[in-house]
């Protein structure tokens, strides 16, 4: 059964950065994209960037030149490099992963989520 966890959240200062990895428990086929979401009290999760399996990438404009994703295909690893993070960056960061099986059916996992806590 296919796992995703989160991890490298933290409390950080304005300006600082974090570095986010989310780990698979297992190889997972059939890959589409993969992509970092966030979520705040009281708001709506929302994508903050994402990768697709031939490596284009797409970044909410909020996070665009301060965030990178990027994946270890051999460790089943994905990351989120961010930079000069803003009080508004604070909230819980979900790895996803969606694809389709040899079966042609459509999968979507999610991770636990890791806090990240921007705060002077």
């Amino acid at each position: 059964q296919v796992q995703l966890v989160e991890s490298g959240g933290g409390l950080v200062q304005p300006g600082g950065s974090l570095r986010l990895s989310c780990a698979a428990s297992g190889s997972i086929f059939g890959i589409s994209v993969m992509g970092w979401y966030r979520q705040a009290p009281g708001k709506p999760r929302e994508l903050v960037a994402a990768i697709t399996s031939d490596s284009v990438t797409n970044y909410a404009d909020s996070v665009k030149g301060r965030f990178t994703i990027s994946r270890d295909s051999a460790k089943n690893t994905l990351y989120l490099q961010a930079n000069s993070l803003k009080p508004e960056d604070t909230a819980v960061y979900y790895c996803n992963v969606a694809g389709r099986t040899l079966a042609r059916v459509s999968y979507n996992y999610w991770g636990q989520g890791t806090q990240v806590t921007v705060s002077s």
